[in-house]
C-alpha cells in the first residue's frame, strides 16, 4: 500500500509527450488540479529520438497543439524534429505545465479511494490517471527464424540517428512505411541498400501532404470503414528525400525473407544473400508495463476502452497509442483533439 505521505492530485499523467501537453493545456484553463510525470531528461517526448533529418509531413501550423501555433520554421521546408522538439519546449513554458522530470513510472496500483502511481523518484496519488506513455519505447521486430543468429548490425529504426554508420555496407531497410521510405532514401546514398517490405508500397500523389492524409484517414475512421484506400496513415508521404530517391531508382522494394543466417537472408525462393546490417522500421507496440499489476492489459497488449476510459479501470484513461484510444491520437493534431475531448470526461465526477 502507498504510504499516507505520497503527493496528492485530482489527476495524474504519465508520460510527457505531445498528448500529455495537449491534456495538459485544456486542463490547466479549466483550473484542474493535476500533474505530468515525463520519465525523459527534458522536453520533447519521442521526437527527442527520432532520427536527425526526420522532418514533418504538414506546414507548421497544422501540426500544431492547443492554443498556440506551431511557428513556421526557419529553413525551407515542413518543420524538423528539432523544430518539434524546440516547440514542445516552449510550449511547455508559455502555459507554465507542472511537470516533473525525469521520473520513471514503475507500476500503478488500485487503493480504495485513488490509484497509486509507483515510481523511481516515490508514489503519487491521483484520483484519476492518464496513461500517455506513447509507443516510442516499445520497438516491434519480427520474430524472423534465425535473426538471434545474426552476427551483423540491426537497428530499430527507434535507434536509427543518421546513415553515417552503415557507409559501404550491404543494408536491408525492413518496413513499408514512411519511416522505412526516408531511411531507405538516405541510406542508399552511402550504401548498398534493399527496401523490404510485405507488399508493394503505396504513395500518395507528389502533391499531397499530411493535411489531406490526415483528414482522410479521420474521415474513414468517423465512418466506420476498415478498408485502406490510398489516403491512410501509412500511405508513404513524397517528402524531397522521398521523391529524390524515386527518380534514382532507389524505391524499389521487394518481399520479405523468410529467415536469417549469422551472415544474411533466406528468401522464399531458397536464395541466400549476405548483409552487413538490417535497419528495422517496422513499428512499435503500446508501452504499457507499468499497468501489468493492473490486469488490464490484453493479449494484443492494448487496454479495452470506451473512448479513451479503461473499461476494467475506470479511474483509468489511456490517450496517444493510437486510433484504438482516439483518431490519429499519435499525432500533433489528433492528440489535440483527443485531449478536447478527454479533458471533458476528465473532469467530470468519477
Amino acid at each position: 500500500m502507498a504510504r499516507v505521505s505520497a503527493p496528492s492530485h485530482d489527476i495524474g499523467i504519465i508520460g510527457g509527450g505531445q498528448m500529455a501537453l495537449a491534456l495538459g493545456y485544456y486542463l490547466h484553463r479549466a483550473s484542474a488540479d493535476f500533474l505530468i510525470l515525463d520519465r525523459e531528461e527534458g522536453p520533447g517526448g519521442a521526437w527527442r529520438h527520432g532520427w536527425d533529418s526526420l522532418r514533418l509531413f504538414s506546414p507548421a501550423g497544422y501540426s500544431s497543439l492547443p492554443g498556440w501555433l506551431m511557428p513556421p520554421p526557419t529553413r525551407e521546408g515542413y518543420p524538423t524534429r528539432d523544430d518539434v522538439i524546440d516547440y514542445l519546449t516552449r510550449y511547455e513554458e508559455r502555459y507554465s505545465l507542472p511537470i516533473e522530470r525525469p521520473v520513471k513510472v514503475q507500476s500503478v496500483e488500485r487503493v480504495p479511494d485513488a490509484l497509486v502511481i509507483h515510481s523511481d523518484r516515490g508514489e503519487y496519488r491521483a484520483g484519476k490517471v492518464v496513461s500517455a506513455t506513447g509507443t516510442w519505447s516499445k520497438p516491434f521486430i519480427p520474430d524472423i527464424p534465425g535473426r538471434a543468429s545474426f552476427t551483423g548490425t540491426q537497428r530499430h529504426s527507434s535507434h536509427y540517428a543518421d546513415p553515417g554508420a552503415f557507409a559501404g555496407q550491404s543494408v536491408l531497410v525492413v518496413g513499408g512505411g514512411n519511416s522505412g521510405a526516408q531511411i531507405l532514401a538516405e541510406v542508399s546514398l552511402v550504401a548498398r541498400a534493399m527496401w523490404v517490405t510485405t507488399q508493394e508500397p503505396l504513395y500518395l500523389p507528389d502533391d499531397v501532404d499530411g493535411r489531406v492524409l490526415f483528414e482522410r484517414a479521420t474521415a474513414r475512421l468517423k465512418t466506420g470503414s476498415n478498408n485502406p484506400p490510398v489516403g491512410g496513415i501509412g500511405d508513404i508521404v513524397m517528402v524531397p528525400p522521398v521523391k529524390e530517391a524515386r527518380q534514382r531508382g532507389a524505391l524499389n522494394a521487394v518481399r520479405p525473407f523468410v529467415s536469417m543466417t549469422p551472415t544474411g537472408v533466406v528468401w522464399a525462393d531458397g536464395r541466400e544473400t549476405a548483409v552487413d546490417a538490417i535497419i528495422w522500421c517496422t513499428g512499435f507496440r503500446p508501452a504499457l508495463d507499468h499497468l501489468d499489476a493492473l490486469d488490464i492489459v490484453e493479449a494484443d497488449g492494448r487496454v479495452l476502452v470506451s473512448g479513451q476510459r479503461a473499461i476494467r479501470e475506470p479511474r483509468l484513461w489511456l490517450a496517444g497509442y493510437g486510433d484504438w484510444c482516439g483518431p490519429g491520437s499519435a499525432t500533433l493534431m489528433g492528440a489535440a483533439r483527443t485531449a478536447r475531448d478527454l479533458a471533458v470526461q476528465l473532469a467530470k465526477p468519477l
